[in-house]
């Protein structure tokens, strides 16, 4: 198997779990993998992505034009180039919709973080909030890339999360472990006061 058919089935794998995992719904979300020149391989537009197959894929050119497969790109690929602009070290960028971290995005309330030692070590110190701007506009480019120069997974307010990583395996459980995070932060909203690690304690697990 050669890169781009591993590609293939990790996007397809990756895709019928976010759909498996109620982080999707109709045609939200999408998928891509850095390719070269500016070309990506990606999910189409207006396909669930539990159906999604290796033959749907299709590659874009560096102005998001289909230049292999015969399915058309779907319209946020301003959010994948921002993040592939930002960071050479990103090969992968997936876009999805987890119920709890949206119900953040949608309130506008930063999620409280970081509660617990462990996703410190794997997402960061900080999980910025992007604001929000509407789709298509350069503030919003703007503001993707300097978030992602911050953290490797970012919530974007009335939208959804960004999660990106070396590769699919790597984007996918940040996203996991976000969401995670997310529900525990619910939680505890509902027992008591989400207690925030100390940042003697962050500043110490981030070295």
């Amino acid at each position: 198997m050669n890169r781009i058919e591993a590609l293939r089935a990790e996007i397809v794998q990756y895709s019928h779990r976010l759909h498996g995992n109620g982080w999707v719904a109709n045609h939200d979300g999408n998928l891509t993998a850095r390719l070269d020149e500016g070309r990506l391989l990606c999910t189409p537009t207006a396909v669930s992505k539990g159906d999604v197959q290796p033959s749907w894929l299709i590659v874009v050119d560096s102005e998001n034009q289909v230049i292999e497969g015969s399915r058309r790109a779907f319209s946020e690929l301003q959010l994948h180039r921002a993040a592939y602009a930002a960071r050479p070290d990103i090969s992968a960028v997936i876009h999805s919709h987890p119920p709890v971290c949206c119900g953040y995005a949608v309130s506008g309330v930063p999620l409280p973080y970081p509660l617990l030692a462990e996703p410190v070590v794997s997402l960061g110190p900080e999980i910025p909030m992007v604001p929000y701007f509407r789709p298509g506009s350069p503030e919003l480019t703007v503001a993707i890339g300097e978030a992602l120069k911050r953290a490797d997974v970012v919530i974007l307010e009335r939208h959804g999360v960004l999660a990106v990583g070396g590769g699919f395996e790597q984007a996918y459980l940040r996203m996991e472990l976000l969401e995670h995070q997310a529900r525990i932060a619910m939680n505890a909203a509902q027992i008591g006061d989400a207690r925030l690690l100390p940042a003697e304690e962050v500043e110490a697990l981030s070295k």
